[in-house]
This record gives structure tokens, C-alpha cells and sequence, in this order.
């Protein structure tokens, strides 16, 4: 385990004496700590703060998709109502769809990556901590771009699908469609660097001895989905690009009277729309698998089930795209192999959930607000999968088509499989984000609220789906009889913004007066709870050394012999210990870059690109000046990092 790094030096597993180990721990603390003050605040690197601004953001859009959808259910609450019109009804739902797809769903689910990853794996920081800042701005400036744009009544109506030729020029004149595709070149382009440095450091920066099975679950659960990012990102990126290319340039990609093709949009969106849903249900599944384990008292049953199923449905999620495509003029024989493949996914699903309940029916279970969103996760995907697989059969589906059942399906698919096991998941690790607990009280009634509220919504959609009403609509007549059900469904909305309201109270108030937690409220595994809550800059005190799949509780049984941590590292700087991918061996040592404002320069000289492109092409020929001087600027070597390097690179 110590192979000599590119310096000739040697990096050896080792423990120092206590009190020259708080003095590394002090000055560790200097060295890897954003600089204070707004100019500090711009400049930020630490994963931690990152990672943090991008939870709140991705929540805020949350709340505003959460407003968006009360608003729209209020409106569909009697027939014939006229509380909405039918043009504002059209961007309402546009934007929520999009805000809950492009906005919240994967880049949530990356941010608490990003948070967690680099505690889970014992590395100071994530790899290309530059780049991770620059995603952050870009992603928030896109998001800001959408909503600048709904609120200037330029927001988008096609849905968040946009289809072709309805969001084309011929039917969608004006800026509102071109925002859209804009907002997610941005979104996506965030969504690509985050899957860069999260693949990088989970393979990269594990601590030594953390080899391949031995990472946590949730390591690998991101692992995957970095992965899956990586292959379904472009095509919808390759769509968006294609359609403002239709929208401004003049091109034909679309048009069909000019030899273009209007179903290939529907297979470039949806070869990314529905491995979209496993990027975001993957995660939650990462989620489960942590929890799980802590409150069954017992290590998770099945370990390496888990991980191949993982993997087995990343590789089966691309195979599905035609099954939202079932109405279209295409061969019969090719629909019938894809509804095989979207019924052969369901068995990897049923795999981990069968470890699980093996977990829990052999554990001792503690009943925490966090185990009840698991429990309530498990009820929940179980309808979901019922109705997916109902809708992998082309009879089915093209009776229901475009009805509510559909809504039905795909929000308890996606809240019931991401947004509970989120919720619970933030719960769990809120004592390490802030140092305390959350309300106990508060979590069990706001637990209630959103289960019961979610089952009241969207249950009666099915119903309303298999009795015809379809989707998109703004309002219905009286004697179709949906009325009952519609008022029970907004009943059950009401419900889920008190849920989501209470959420937020929980949040604020826990963290000036929740219960002080220590490092490992919960009695986790995992190396996270081996640091302190919250973390300090550089996570450890120390890079520590792994010898089993739960660090925390298998502390006890190691060896006199065996050392806790590593020594040899430089503390002066940022100096991090890179290890090989399957046995996390020590490698080498790497230097890791400073905070700098340049990532923030260049995400508004991207900003200012493709906002200038929406008006005009030339905006992409001259907004390529300002993004290079950024990003040379960014790549600039400094005089004071160069004699840091050349210092480490002397070192005996």
C-alpha cells in the first residue's frame, strides 16, 4: 500500500501524537476554508458550501414548482372554472414540469452528492472543485434566465417535452420556446460537470483500503447515475440544440415538408427523458440503502445483489425510450421489445427492495421520522411499478395515453420514488449539515401530512385517467363527471403544501434549536459519521484508513497495529492523496487548486452567451471572447500556487 508518488516521496498509513495532530487539524482548517467576505463568497470551492447553495436553490425551485402545481390544481378543482386562463394555464404547467425535471430532480440529488461523497469516501474535497463552482453558477443562472422569462410572460407552453412541430416556429412564434431550449443547454451542461467530478472522486480520492466492495451504497448508487449522465445528457442537449437551430437559423431538422423528421425529436428527447427518471430514481434508491442499514442496527443484507442491480438497471433505462412513444406509426415488432425490456426492469428494482425488507425483518428497528419515509417509499414505488408495468403493454397504453392515469403513474414513480426517500434522507443527514437534529414531533406530523396528502392527490388521477380525462387541459365541462374527484385531488394538493410548509419550519427552527447532535447521532456506519457535525473544512482531521464496508462500527476490532489514519501529506496546502480505482491503493499526491472568482466570471460570460444566442447567432461568435478571456484567466498559473508546487515537488 505505499507505492512512491510522482515526487519520489512515499506515502505511509500512520498516526502522529495528539497534540501535533490538532496543530495539522488547525492549520487544515486554515488552508482548505473559503476566504471570508463577498468577494470569498464568489470565489468559494469548498464542496461543503457548494453543495449547500445548490440544495437551497434546487429547493427553492421546489417550492416554487410546489406553487406553480397548487396553483393549476386550484383551477382544475370545479368545471369550467375560470380562476386560470388557457395561456397562462399553458406556461404554468410548462414550467412546472420543467422546473421539477431540469430544475430540482437530478441536480438535488448531485448537490447532496456533492455534499456527502467526499465525507462517505474520507477525501478533503471532490475532484476539479473549480469546475464543481462553475457548475453551481451556471445552473443557478439558467434557472434564474426560466423564471426571469415566466415572469416577463415569455415563459415557455409547449410542456416541458416540447414537442415538435408545436414548439417549432410555425406554432410557437415569440422568445418562449427559445428559453426553454436555452435553459437546458444550462441545466444540462451543470448536470455534465457535476457527473465529471463526481465520477473522478468516488474512483479517484477513496480513502486507502476503501476498495470497490467496499463502498457505500449510496457511493455506488451516484456512481451509476454519474455515469448514466455522461450517455443521456447530449441527446437531449443534441435535441434542444436542434430545435432553437429550427427556431432562429432557419434550419429544417424538424420539418417534415423539407425532409426533416418530427419523431426524431421524440427519440432524442426521450433516449434522455426516461433514463431522466432513473437519474433521479437511482439516487433516492442510494438514499434507502443508506438509511436502511443504521435503523434495522445491522449491515445491509445482500451487498453485492445491490450493486449489480444498480448497475442492471442503468444499462436497462436505455433501452425504454419507445414505450412513451407507443402511439407513434412504428413497426409493431420493435414496440413489443420494448415493452419486454420496460417489464424485464422492474426484476433489479424487486431485488434491492427484497434486501431491504431482508435488512429490516432481521434487524432491530429504530422508528424515526427517517425510517417512516422509507417504509412510506416502499408502498409507494410498489403502485408506481404496478402501473408502469400496466403501461408497458401497447393496449393499455394507447387507451390511456395522455390521460391523468399517466400524471398518476409518473408522480408516484418520481415523488414517491426520489422525493420520499429525499426527504428522509434529509432528516438523516441533517445533523451532519448543521450540528443538530430535527424536530422529531414535526417530522412525524409533517410525514403524515405528505403521505396521506400524496396518496389523496394522485390516486384518484388513475380513476380520472381510465374515465378519459386527458392531460394538459385547463378545465373540463360539468357532465363528464370529473369534478368529485378533482376537488378530492386538490384537497389532497392543499395537503401536501402544509407538509411542505411544516418541512420548512422543521428546517429553520432545527437549526438554531434542535437538539445538539455529535458526530454520530444515528449510530451509523459509514465514514461520514466519523466526522464531526458539521465537518470541518477539510472533512477530517486527518485522511483516515479503511478496512471494512462500515468503517464507524468495525473501529473496535482494528488492530493495535492497524493505523487509524495517513501521514506524509503536506498541511501547509491542499495537498490530497489520489488512490487507484479498484483497491484504492496510494497512488500520488495531488495539489489541489485555490478559491478564485474565476469560475463565477466565467459562468456569466457563459450566461451572457447563450441569453445573447436566443436573440441572435452572432451572440455565439461574440460571446466566445468574453468566455475565453474567463477561462484563461481561470487556467492562469499563479506565481504564489507555482512556488507552492515547486516546493512540494522538492520535498524528500
Amino acid at each position: 500500500m505505499t507505492p512512491p508518488d510522482a515526487a519520489g516521496a512515499v506515502v505511509r498509513p500512520g498516526t502522529a501524537p495528539a497534540g501535533e495532530l490538532a496543530r495539522q487539524a488547525a492549520e487544515r482548517e486554515r488552508v482548505w476554508r473559503d476566504p471570508p467576505g463577498l468577494l470569498g463568497w464568489l470565489a468559494a470551492v469548498n464542496h461543503k458550501n457548494i453543495a449547500r447553495r445548490f440544495m437551497w436553490t434546487t429547493f427553492g425551485f421546489f417550492v416554487a414548482a410546489g406553487l406553480i402545481a397548487l396553483a393549476m390544481r386550484l383551477q382544475l378543482a370545479r368545471p369550467e372554472n375560470t380562476l386560470i386562463g388557457p395561456d397562462l394555464y399553458n406556461q404554468l404547467f410548462s414550467m412546472h414540469g420543467t422546473t421539477m425535471m431540469f430544475l430540482f430532480a437530478v441536480p438535488v440529488m448531485q448537490a447532496v452528492a456533492m455534499y456527502l461523497i467526499p465525507l462517505m469516501i474520507g477525501a478533503p474535497s471532490v475532484a476539479f472543485p473549480r469546475m464543481n463552482a462553475y457548475a453551481y453558477w451556471v445552473f443557478l443562472f439558467g434557472g434564474l434566465m426560466l423564471y426571469g422569462a415566466f415572469i416577463l410572460n415569455a415563459g415557455p407552453d409547449a410542456g416541458w417535452f416540447a414537442y415538435v412541430p408545436l414548439s417549432g416556429p410555425d406554432y410557437s412564434p415569440g422568445k418562449r420556446v427559445d428559453f426553454w431550449a436555452q435553459m437546458v443547454t444550462f441545466t444540462e451542461l451543470s448536470a455534465l460537470l457535476e457527473a465529471i467530478v463526481l465520477i473522478t472522486t468516488i474512483l479517484k480520492l477513496r480513502a486507502p483500503g476503501m476498495t470497490l466492495n467496499r463502498i457505500p451504497l449510496f457511493a455506488w448508487a451516484m456512481l451509476v447515475t454519474a455515469f448514466m449522465v455522461l450517455f443521456a445528457m447530449p441527446a437531449v442537449m443534441l435535441a434542444s440544440t436542434g430545435l432553437i437551430l429550427d427556431r432562429l437559423v432557419g434550419t429544417h431538422l424538424y420539418n417534415p415538408a423539407e425532409n426533416g423528421d418530427v419523431l426524431l425529436w421524440q427519440h432524442l428527447f426521450w433516449f434522455f427523458g426516461h433514463p431522466e427518471v432513473y437519474l433521479i430514481f437511482i439516487p433516492g434508491l442510494g438514499f434507502i440503502s443508506a438509511i436502511v442499514p443504521t435503523f434495522a442496527r445491522r449491515p445491509i443484507f445482500g451487498y453485492t445483489a445491490m450493486v449489480l442491480a444498480l448497475i442492471s438497471t442503468a444499462f436497462l433505462a436505455f433501452g425504454l425510450w419507445v414505450h412513451h412513444m407507443f402511439a407513434t406509426d412504428l413497426p409493431a415488432l420493435g414496440k413489443s421489445f420494448f415493452t419486454a425490456a420496460s417489464m424485464l426492469i422492474a426484476v433489479p428494482s424487486a431485488i434491492q427492495i427484497f434486501c431491504w425488507i431482508a435488512t429490516l425483518w432481521t434487524g432491530r428497528l429504530n422508528f424515526k421520522t427517517p425510517l417512516l419515509f422509507v417504509l412510506a417509499f416502499f408502498f409507494i414505488l410498489v403502485l408506481g411499478g404496478l402501473t408502469g408495468i400496466m403501461l408497458a403493454s401497447v393496449p393499455l397504453d394507447l387507451q390511456v395515453h395522455d390521460t391523468y392515469f399517466v400524471v398518476a403513474h409518473l408522480h408516484y414513480v418520481l415523488l414517491g420514488g426520489a422525493v420520499f426517500p429525499l426527504v428522509g434522507a434529509i432528516y438523516y443527514w441533517y445533523p451532519k449539515f448543521t450540528g443538530r437534529l430535527m424536530s422529531e414531533p414535526l417530522g412525524r406530523w409533517q410525514f403524515w401530512l405528505f403521505f396521506v396528502g400524496f396518496n389523496v392527490t394522485f390516486f384518484p388521477m388513475h380513476l380520472l385517467g381510465l374515465l378519459g380525462m386527458p392531460r394538459r387541459v385547463f378545465t373540463y365541462p360539468a357532465y363528464m363527471g370529473w369534478g368529485g374527484m378533482n376537488l378530492i385531488a386538490t384537497a389532497g394538493a392543499v395537503m401536501i403544501g402544509v407538509s411542505v410548509l411544516l418541512f420548512i419550519v422543521n428546517l429553520l427552527r432545527s437549526a438554531r434549536h434542535g437538539a445538539v447532535a455529535g458526530a454520530d447521532p444515528w449510530g451509523g456506519g459509514t465514514l461520514e459519521w466519523a466526522a464531526a457535525s458539521p465537518p470541518p473544512a477539510a472533512n477530517f482531521d486527518a485522511t483516515p484508513v479503511v478496512y471494512g464496508r462500515d468503517p464507524v462500527w468495525e473501529a473496535a476490532q482494528r488492530r493495535p497495529d492497524e493505523p487509524a489514519t495517513v501521514s506524509g501529506l503536506a498541511v501547509a496546502s491542499r495537498e490530497v492523496l489520489v488512490t487507484s480505482v479498484l483497491d484504492a491503493v496510494p497512488d500520488h499526491r495531488s495539489e489541489f487548486p485555490n478559491p478564485s472568482i474565476w469560475p463565477f466570471v466565467s459562468a456569466v460570460a457563459t450566461t451572457a452567451l447563450f441569453i445573447g444566442s436566443i436573440f441572435t447567432p452572432w451572440a455565439v461568435v461574440w460571446g466566445m471572447v468574453p468566455v475565453a478571456i474567463a477561462l484563461t484567466a481561470w487556467f492562469w498559473p499563479r506565481r504564489g500556487d507555482t512556488r507552492v508546487h515547486l516546493a512540494l515537488e522538492r520535498r524528500p
